[in-house]
């Protein structure tokens, strides 16, 4: 097992495959901070990359997994604590950081949410943002922004309106409605709820799972579901015959194609 303190809130692990991003502010539920953001802009890309990683779990230390921004923060801004940048470089800003959500949707292996507990605002839309989601049955989870005068951000009003549909998501977003986890799985939100003396030990055992797949052709997958979510059918017909041929090309599928043949289970190595 390989430990590494990115930041003081940022922990991680890497064990088997399977690299496990905690956000580690638990006397404040998790809340994002700038060393969070710093921490998780820089793992995301480098774990994508690292051919030793076939997995990125997202989690909360102790009792919560996010509980979303810093509202003490924004209640000192708000009552007019000074600040020196413009409109523009704040969007730029906030924009850089939401990033994390792209490389969570996107990087090329699955990424799984493991939901101790409350899931709000942008913590709520960072759990989204991942592949799988498996959350405790007592789970809070709700967008929040509506209860504080904000219009929500990390996208979570795409992700949501995948999930859900558009008329959940506007029952959500704009009524603050809080789901618990066994709620969020009867409605598509989360695959998976659990008693919540059980969650670590079933998400580990997922996440084992998930790490064990061909992760060259999850990689792949992945992009042809995303060009699925926005594209037309001919975009998704070019992208999954490209992603076809570059999979039957990979060690996995060749040596999957033999245990087939064989009768026995291929074991797959993500090359």
């Amino acid at each position: 097992q390989v430990e590494k303190t990115m930041t003081q809130d940022l922990l991680q692990t890497i064990e088997g495959g399977i690299a496990t991003l905690t956000m580690n502010r638990p006397e404040a539920r998790n809340a994002l901070s700038a060393e969070m953001f710093e921490g998780l802009y820089e793992a995301l890309p480098r774990l994508a990359n690292d051919p030793a990683v076939r997995l990125v779990v997202l989690t909360g230390a102790g009792a919560a997994f996010c509980s979303g921004g810093d509202v003490k923060g924004f209640a000192r801004r708000a009552s007019g604590e000074a600040s020196s940048s413009t409109f523009d470089h704040k969007v730029t800003d906030l924009r850089k950081r939401m990033e994390v959500s792209r490389w969570l949707h996107e990087m090329p292996k699955p990424t799984l949410a493991v939901i101790p507990g409350p899931a709000a605002g942008a913590g709520l839309s960072l759990a989204l943002a991942c592949d799988m989601r498996i959350a405790s049955e007592d789970a809070k989870l709700t967008t929040a922004f509506s209860k504080i005068g904000l219009s929500g951000d990390f996208g979570g009003s795409y992700f949501l309106n995948h999930l859900v549909g558009a008329a959940k998501a506007r029952e959500m977003y704009f009524t603050g409605q809080v789901v618990s986890g066994a709620e969020a799985q009867r409605i598509g939100l989360v695959h998976r709820s659990v008693p919540a003396e059980r969650l670590q030990e079933a998400a580990r055992a997922w996440a084992a799972e998930l790490a064990a797949l061909p992760t060259i052709a999850i990689g792949y997958m992945k992009r042809n579901l995303n060009v699925g979510m926005r594209g037309s059918l001919s975009d998704v017909l070019d992208t999954e015959a490209i992603h076809m041929i570059r999979t039957f090309e990979t060690d996995d599928h060749k040596a999957a194609a033999a245990a087939f043949v064989e009768k026995r289970a291929p074991r797959f190595e993500g090359r």
